[in-house]
């Protein structure tokens, strides 16, 4: 049967869609954790993609229902922790704080920081973390990276806050996709393809 606005729901209550809004959060990585995400994948259930390439940071893309991304991050936060929290001797160190490296829309980054900054300060304010937002554009692209950081909790509660300033204000305009390293890359790529073509000596 369907719903009056015409999308045929199947038994789902206005919580539940509520609940099944997709979103996506990319952040900026160091190295390739196969079995880690692997494992977040599973038990987050949102899906989780690395970008390919051979430099060290990668972009990690978690899609998935709001509920499944926090899972992934706050997962993935507590791994940063675990990575970070054993000292050399094997004894845990304090709690060192743990940073995330959001990659967001350069056009979403006003709301997040709010007129004069009174968003960003409210976020830092409620939750403890420190939030940063890059002022230059990630290199060829409409993207900005949003430094969070600080113990897994706060990183979490803040991450949640971040998304809901982004889920109310969409990305104005086209966004161009921030790729770590692919300026590097093309260049060697085309010295590359300039030195193949060269005529034999």
């Amino acid at each position: 049967m369907a719903s009056p606005d015409g999308v045929s729901g199947v038994g789902s209550s206005p919580e539940e869609t509520e609940l099944s809004i997709t979103l996506t959060l990319r952040m900026l990585m160091h190295g390739k954790k196969g079995e880690t995400v692997k494992r977040i994948r599973e038990q987050s259930s949102a899906r989780i993609t690395i970008s390919e390439g051979s430099c060290p940071e990668r972009i990690t893309t978690i899609t998935g229902s709001t509920d499944a991304v926090f899972r992934a991050v706050s997962m993935i936060a507590f791994k940063l922790e675990e990575d970070l929290g054993v000292g050399s001797d094997g004894v845990a160190a304090g709690r060192a704080p743990v940073t995330l490296r959001l990659v967001i829309p350069a056009s979403q980054c006003g709301s997040l920081i709010g007129k004069a900054g009174s968003k960003i300060r409210e976020i830092r304010e409620s939750t403890g973390a420190q939030v940063q937002v890059a002022g230059d554009l990630l290199p060829n692209s409409t993207e900005r990276a949003v430094t969070v950081s600080g113990v897994p909790d706060t990183i979490i509660q803040c991450v949640r806050q971040i998304c809901a300033v982004i889920l109310e204000s969409p990305p104005k305009g086209a966004t161009i996709p921030y790729h770590p390293g692919l300026s590097l890359g093309t260049i060697l790529l085309s010295a590359n393809q300039v030195r193949g073509h060269s005529p034999p000596g």
